[in-house]
């Protein structure tokens, strides 16, 4: 249930004409009133002699009985609750009772009050009502109405416990505005999947992803076709912005334009600015400083900004599990950028399932926690990177540095969604797990052709090396190697510790670094997040040459399990099998 507290207003008799009216879209049906703060009260919907003033005039008069310079300037007060769109059908009395316990929770009418503020609650359409009030007691006094967005919040979890409805998460302020009713309504008239300020938002978030300075933003949004109004003080300071889609227009033909406080708190000029922050000193590690990162291999533009937003990926999610809360939640913010970077230079068999988990976790990326920026220039600098690099190939070592940088951002969103989870930020938790659903599904796409390609030279390899590495895993990993050795990626992790061996390094020592820096037993394959942890670590390539042309059809093997921790008991896995 999603209570809304709307803007007050002056005029009862105009709230009356639009909630008893057939609507912006002629999409109210059968307005009438459910409750209200007498029960005999006069309903212009069921009664033809009854008017809208008839009802307006009952409404406002505690207000007309003061004298012009006590009457409140804006006395109008306005709620409306909208049930979930999965959640029952409700009655017209099951409604009423919502209404009486809405405007006693905030405060318009407590119960037992019998001088509290008039009201009346309207319903036109199946799944919401309004609720309209004066603030003028009876007994003259202006009511006291202090967080009634809030206590409305608080009493919508209760009716869903109460009435069996779908219980959502608490919200705390820091969400990004929905679309109201008559934007959606104008997005179907067009034909638009999603309204502008949908749209808008997306195009803003992909803009700032890794931008270096406002400058840089601006052009940003200038190249993804946007119209944009800059706010300017007297001295010519930029104050703010507003952006608007070519094709939105309003009844009189000109832009729609948002600002960008309205699409996102932090997609504000001064949240924005926030970003290019410089920390005086170099950030460093839990232990006092980062380790110095070995050059990565010469590969093709896209595949090397991929190589280095895992690393710098990997560095975040440590500093998530054991940072400071301001500094993890910078890093918390700036994994959505590299998501966002992500879905834009996709191709196109992964791009759907991107973009949908970087929407997801657009709203994992802010809370109440003040993100410390400066400590995030490397997953910024990542992101910069993806941008810059320009769209990649959904095949070679670009697609499989791809998989290989998925697999790594699926484990960041689910620390992500742990950690909010422990500070009680409910939706954000959620939004964390949904975008991690969609990681899931987009390795899948990623991962098929490099999994396959790796597996299909480990099923090729001399028997006596291909014991050798079995031997290997059951010396590092005695208490795994069975459950490992059963798995499809079992021949992909086998040529990576003989590849890892031909480039000079110890396999040993790798695997145990590997299995060491995060657990692996709840892993759905602990093979396949072996691969890409030592592949990373070693500098190899993500796929050898020589396993280009290999194709996956011919492989054997099923597809790419899903990457590795699973985000809850019972999750639901979009495997066709368990890794």
């Amino acid at each position: 249930m999603i209570p809304r507290v709307h803007a007050r207003g002056t005029r009862t008799i105009g709230l009356l004409h639009y909630l008893y009216g057939p609507g912006t879209h002629e999409e109210h049906t059968d307005p009438h009133l459910v409750a209200a703060w007498d029960s005999l009260a006069p309903d212009p919907g069921r009664d033809p002699e009854v008017t809208y003033g008839d009802l307006q005039r009952l409404l406002d008069q505690p207000v007309k009985a003061l004298p012009k310079s006590r009457r409140p300037a804006e006395h109008v007060w306005h709620l409306s609750v909208r049930a979930a769109p999965e959640d029952p059908g409700l009655s017209d009395e099951q409604w009423g009772e919502i209404a009486h316990r809405m405007v006693a929770a905030t405060g318009i009418a407590p119960d037992g009050d019998d001088a509290a503020c008039r009201w009346a609650a309207i319903r036109h359409a199946d799944d919401h009502i309004h609720i309209i009030a004066t603030v003028v007691r009876e007994d003259g006094r202006q009511t006291r109405i202090r967080q009634d967005g809030k206590r409305s919040q608080a009493e919508a979890r209760v009716i869903e416990i109460d009435y069996g409805l779908r219980r959502l998460a608490a919200g705390d302020g820091t969400a990004a505005r929905r679309p109201t009713s008559a934007e959606r309504h104008k997005a179907q008239r067009e034909g638009r999947e999603r309204t502008a300020r949908e749209e808008l938002r997306e195009s803003v978030r992909r803009a700032v992803a890794g931008a270096a300075s406002t400058d840089e933003f601006f052009d940003r949004l200038a190249a993804a076709g946007l119209l944009i109004r800059k706010r300017l003080a007297p001295s010519g300071d930029l104050l703010g912005y507003k952006v608007a889609l070519p094709d939105d227009r309003n009844k009189d033909g000109e832009p729609v334009f948002y600002s960008g406080s309205k699409l996102a708190p932090d997609l504000s000029l001064p949240r924005v600015r926030e970003r290019w922050t410089r920390l005086s000193e170099a950030p460093t590690a839990i232990d006092g400083s980062w380790p110095e990162q070995p050059a990565l291999p010469p590969v093709t533009g896209p595949a090397f900004a991929r190589r280095r937003a895992t690393a710098a990926t990997w560095q975040a999610l440590m500093v998530i599990d054991h940072g400071d809360d301001g500094t993890a939640a910078a890093q918390i913010a700036a994994t959505g950028e590299v998501l966002d970077a992500l879905a834009k230079t996709s191709a196109a068999h992964t791009r759907a399932e991107l973009c949908e988990a970087a929407s997801a976790f657009e709203r994992a990326s802010r809370s109440h926690v003040k993100a410390v920026r400066g400590h995030d220039r490397a997953l910024r600098q990542a992101a910069r990177d993806l941008v810059h690099s320009g769209p990649a190939l959904g095949r070679g070592e670009d697609g499989a540095s791809t998989a290989m940088l998925i697999d790594m951002a699926f484990f960041a969103v689910t620390v992500a969604a742990k950690w909010h989870a422990r500070k009680h930020h409910s939706q954000q938790a959620a939004a964390a797990r949904q975008a991690a659903e969609h990681l899931r599904a987009a390795y899948q796409a990623a991962a098929s052709e490099s999994m396959a390609a790796l597996g299909q030279r480990g099923r090729r390899m001399a028997p006596r090396v291909r014991q050798r590495q079995a031997d290997l895993l059951h010396q590092v990993l005695p208490e795994l190697a069975e459950r490992i050795r059963t798995e499809d990626g079992w021949p992909a992790l086998a040529t990576t510790l003989d590849d890892a061996r031909k480039a000079g390094h110890d396999p040993a020592a790798l695997l145990t670094e590997a299995a060491r820096r995060r657990e692996l037993d709840t892993a759905t394959s602990i093979s396949d997040v072996l691969v890409w942890r030592l592949r990373r670590s070693a500098h190899l390539p993500a796929l050898p040459e020589s396993s280009h042309e290999t194709p996956a059809r011919d492989s054997g093997r099923q597809g790419p399990s899903a990457p590795s921790t699973p985000l809850t008991q019972g999750t639901v896995n979009h495997s066709s099998r368990r890794r």
